[in-house]
């Protein structure tokens, strides 16, 4: 009924050096664990650097592929699973009949629900790694030449696939295109018209005029049609294959292809630039970001899950969640309370849906974790949704129970996990004792202050405010208002100046400055009491300063003006107190006999 495990072994290859794939599974489901020489067991294909290595190796091919899919994704009943593996395993049969007259491109057309390839034979044409979903990547690359796969499954169903052609990877162009499009509401007449526009286009070519110019006059691609018809550069599987080989037949930079029809419409195409594949220690932090955010990171969690339920006794008790969902379908479809539930509504439901390392989790804790997942409103088909969250639910028990188990299994992981402890207790002794301390011991930090304030001291200078005036219309009205015998507060300045059609008209900053970095008057200029003249910047505005108070001497500085030195020094000083009294405390005996021998 179900492919074995050995059938789909020949089917899915890892492919990597130095390292194998073992797996298991049912025709529905399996798992793999990668093993290799520098760890033995489970090692997250996320993280395994011969992956992307073996990645890298694969980019080097592309592949022109067909393929059958019959839909049957996660959420398909057991029965209608089962339908669909016999459907699609028939076929494969009926392909592998030495004499068969059974034809993939004829299948493809009758029976295959990939609608973008179907009317195609199932030709998808040539595609290359990371382009398509793990499985679907695995089974390409591990079957020959004119050869049809066994039955395999992703995410979307079931799938046959025949590899055509293998090649090496020819790169990236990029090209500049002039495109008349046909939409299909215009018909036949659409398509002779542009046809006949691209003629005009390939005509003008010929007599010299600049490839430039016609893509403003004519193209209809208006994603590139300001950007002189560029387009992004592009490889392998990304464009329609007609498109994309006759970009890629253009050798040189300037070369323009004929006129090529899609189903987009017609083209004329221009040579950029070409760029071949990367290396691979150019490409391997890329690799790595790929690889951890497509199916490869999902697929080695699945594998990880799976290894830990067989090798702790999970058991599935389908009676009892067969039990839960007739509660489910029970809940009302319509209305205020359509699809909604409470966790304590199947509190008396204790049966076990699953057992893992002996312990039992019942039909209630399934649906108290569901409540905090959805608030208690089911959305889509209930049927769906409760197996959406059962897995969720399973994955987090599974993971959480050998996260638990590592500290006893793991000894690399206990000592790790001890360190933790340990730095953690340390963190939060120094931040009682010392770091934390110093920021919250006011009284200690000011009294600290005062007895160090020698040590925090303002250089020559003065307190005053600095006015940056936008231009000279509102530096002369500043200056006047500064120049008042009752001089106006700084904020009064402001907001009389700064109106609605000028916002920006001026800017002031308060505070206490040192004559060796204030550039922005000259030191002569700043007297006590006194406006400077105004001086013109660079960008055209001006800088007048009001001066308070001039310092011809070092000042000391206040606590809120040196306020984060203080509390670093004050750190400094706990923390010496506090070792201190722990040498006190704890008093260290050194063996003199023993530590002599160190160096010998």
């Amino acid at each position: 009924m179900y492919p074995t495990p050995e059938e789909i072994k020949t089917y899915i290859q890892n492919g990597l050096s130095c390292t194998h794939i073992a797996l298991e599974g049912d025709g529905q489901h399996f798992f793999a664990t990668i093993v290799s020489p520098e760890f033995e067991g489970l090692r997250p294909i996320a993280r395994h650097q011969k992956v992307y290595a073996a990645l890298g190796a694969r980019m080097k091919e592309e592949i022109h592929v067909a393929h059958i899919l019959i839909m049957a994704p996660p959420t398909m009943i057991a029965a209608d699973t089962l339908v669909a593996f016999q459907k699609i395993d028939s076929m494969y049969k009926a392909l592998s009949q030495p004499k068969s007259k059974a034809d993939f491109t004829s299948l493809a057309k009758r029976f295959s629900e990939d609608k973008g390839s179907k009317d195609n034979g199932g030709d998808i044409g040539f595609v290359t790694a990371l382009q398509t979903v793990y499985p679907f990547e695995n089974a390409m690359y591990s079957t020959p030449v004119g050869k049809v796969c066994a039955p395999f499954r992703s995410q979307f169903g079931y799938h046959l696939i025949k590899v055509i052609e293998k090649r090496p990877a020819r790169g990236e162009v990029k090209v500049a295109q002039i495109m008349a499009s046909t939409p299909k509401s215009k018909g036949d007449t659409g398509i002779a018209a542009a046809r006949k526009r691209m003629e005009m286009v390939e005509a003008a070519l010929k007599h010299g005029e600049p490839f430039d110019s016609l893509v403003k006059k004519y193209s209809d691609d208006k994603y590139t049609v300001n950007d002189r018809g560029v387009m992004k550069p592009f490889g392998c599987g990304r464009m329609v294959p007609v498109f994309e080989n006759a970009a890629f037949a253009l050798q040189k930079s300037g070369d323009i292809s004929p006129i090529i029809q899609t189903e987009y419409g017609f083209h004329i195409i221009k040579m950029i630039e070409r760029y071949p594949l990367k290396p691979y220690d150019t490409l391997k932090e890329q690799l790595k970001h790929k690889v951890e955010n497509d199916s490869r990171a999902q697929y080695a969690h699945e594998s990880f899950v799976e290894k830990v339920k067989e090798k702790n006794g999970f058991k599935e008790i389908k009676v009892n969640m067969d039990a839960l969902m007739t509660k489910v379908n029970a809940l009302p479809d319509t209305g205020k309370n359509g699809n909604t539930f409470k966790a304590s509504d199947f509190q008396n439901m204790m049966e076990p849906l699953f057992a893992l390392g002996g312990k039992n989790y019942s039909q209630a804790d399934f649906m108290t974790y569901a409540e905090k997942i959805t608030h208690g409103r089911l959305t889509g088909a209930k049927g769906t949704a409760i197996h959406d969250l059962y897995k969720m639910y399973v994955d987090g028990v599974v993971t959480d129970f050998e996260e638990h188990r590592l500290i006893e299994t793991n000894e690399d992981f206990r000592s790790l996990m001890n360190e933790y402890k340990s730095g953690i207790m340390l963190f939060e002794l120094m931040d009682r004792n010392v770091w934390g301390r110093a920021s919250k011991d006011s009284a200690g930090l000011r009294v600290y202050h005062t007895e160090h304030k020698d040590k925090w001291k303002w250089d020559n200078g003065f307190v005053g405010s600095v006015f940056h005036f936008k231009d000279e219309d509102a530096m002369k009205a500043g200056v006047k208002m500064l120049s008042a015998k009752k001089r106006p507060a700084d904020s009064v300045i402001v907001k009389e100046l700064n109106t609605a059609n000028n916002p920006t008209a001026v800017t002031v900053q308060h505070g206490h400055y040192e004559f060796k970095s204030f550039k922005e008057a000259a030191q002569a200029d700043i007297i006590k009491g006194k406006v400077t003249k105004a001086t013109k910047n660079a960008d055209g505005s001006y800088t007048v300063v009001k001066v308070e108070e001039v310092y011809n001497e070092p000042t000391p500085k206040t606590l809120d003006e040196c306020r984060g030195y203080v509390i670093a020094e004050y750190q400094d000083y706990l923390e010496k107190q506090w070792n201190k009294s722990l040498h006190d405390k704890y008093p260290i005996k050194i063996n003199e006999e023993v530590f002599k021998t160190i160096g010998k």
